[in-house]
């Protein structure tokens, strides 16, 4: 979508360059002669279809110079030394507008051709300015046209790395603090884990001990029975603090951190519970930075949780578009195939507003609402990347 969206505007630039160079030529603003012949208005046809060569400026940027280098140079020769054009005035630069447009192009995308660009750059200019007819107008207008492209693409170029080593350092941050909370809440497990090991074991152990006391030194049956019962309990409360207690201090086999890379697990898990889940995923996932994912996984996760719990048997679509400036989800499920049952009672149903305030901090939309079909529907936008202080 993108890509042809971007050739839409580079043709509309390259008519609009055509018009432009046209009307020029026919107001004597560069080669046009006083009394127009046939070669003369076959050379504007090809001037138009020069400039719009400049609709592949993208894909073919060389290619696109070297069109209009050569068309520059077929109308220098019919003027000077052949004559068969003779311009209303000579005191003109012949190279049509779109030599600028044209001359951005090769430095700014063909970064790793930098030594051709240049040299294509540097014979477009010899072609141009025309130095076997010296003229200080002429050489300053041509000089000027050319080097134009180049000094924007540089400056372009220039921005365009800056922007990507700042995104690529605040990702990175935004990853090294993510690693740094994981640390903190391990340790805080580790902490937990001590002091109910430290503390209630302690305890625990010493009623244990005193429950077997009592049921040895007990005078009548039912206090030994209850005493029994007790240190039963105690055994068990013993046991279960134990698990506990590995259980903080070893997180949870398989817990990964939520991105856009577990989706497929999602959808697998839905699946298996019986609605019947498919994923569509558009674009390059890499371009949603790691708050995004971690909003796109939730997302995802609690509208496969709703359909499980209100849709039943609904078969589940969750498609997800990556942009370079967005990230849009959706997750859209056919009408349930039979009534909920006791999961459409549970849980708080603040679902979709706890959601709706995670996406509006990234700075994302969220519409959730019913299909014509009975479905549901659930559609988040976010951008693609958010600073590290979100």
């Amino acid at each position: 979508m993108m890509r042809r969206h971007w050739l839409a505007v580079d043709v509309a630039i390259a008519i609009a360059f055509a018009l432009l160079d046209t009307f020029l030529t026919l107001t004597y603003a560069s080669w046009w002669p006083e009394k127009p012949g046939t070669p003369a208005w076959v050379l504007l046809g090809v001037q138009a279809l020069a400039c719009l060569s400049l609709a592949a400026r993208r894909k073919a940027p060389l290619t696109v110079l070297a069109v209009l280098a050569a068309y520059t140079l077929v109308v220098t020769l019919l003027i000077w030394p052949f004559g068969v054009i003779v311009p209303a005035d000579p005191d003109r630069v012949w190279a049509p507008l779109a030599t600028s447009l044209a001359a951005y192009g090769p430095l700014f995308y063909c970064g790793e051709n930098r030594r051709r660009s240049v040299l294509a750059l540097a014979v477009l200019t010899l072609i141009v300015v025309r130095p076997w007819q010296p003229s200080v107008m002429i050489i300053t207008l041509g000089v000027g046209r050319v080097a134009v492209g180049p000094l924007l693409a540089l400056y372009f170029d220039a921005r365009r790395r800056l922007v990507l080593a700042l995104t690529e350092r605040a990702e990175r941050a935004e990853r090294e603090r993510h690693l740094l909370a994981e640390q903190a809440r391990t340790e805080e497990r580790a902490r937990l884990a001590g002091e109910m090991h430290d503390v209630v074991t302690h305890r625990v152990s010493l009623m244990v001990l005193q429950a077997g006391a009592l049921r040895m030194t007990a005078g009548d049956e039912e206090t030994r029975r209850q005493a029994e019962e007790l240190r039963a309990a105690g055994v068990q409360a013993l046991d279960e603090l134990r698990d506990l207690v590995g259980i903080l201090r070893t997180a949870p086999e398989g817990e990964e951190t939520p991105s856009v890379a577990g989706f497929a697990t999602l959808v697998a898990e839905s699946t298996a519970v019986g609605n019947p889940a498919e994923l569509v995923e558009e674009g390059d996932p890499a371009l949603a930075s790691p708050v995004v994912g971690r909003t796109a996984y939730r997302i995802v996760r609690e509208g496969l949780t709703n359909v499980r719990k209100h849709a039943p048997g609904a078969q589940v679509t969750v498609r997800v578009e990556y942009g370079e400036a967005q990230v849009r989800l959706s997750i859209r499920n056919t009408p349930p195939t039979r009534a909920p049952g006791e999961l459409a009672g549970t849980g708080s149903g603040l679902g979709i507003a706890g959601l709706r305030q995670r996406i509006e901090v990234v700075h994302g939309t969220l519409r959730a609402g019913r299909e014509p079909d009975g479905g549901f529907r659930l559609e988040a936008t976010l951008p693609a990347y958010v600073p590290t202080g979100v």
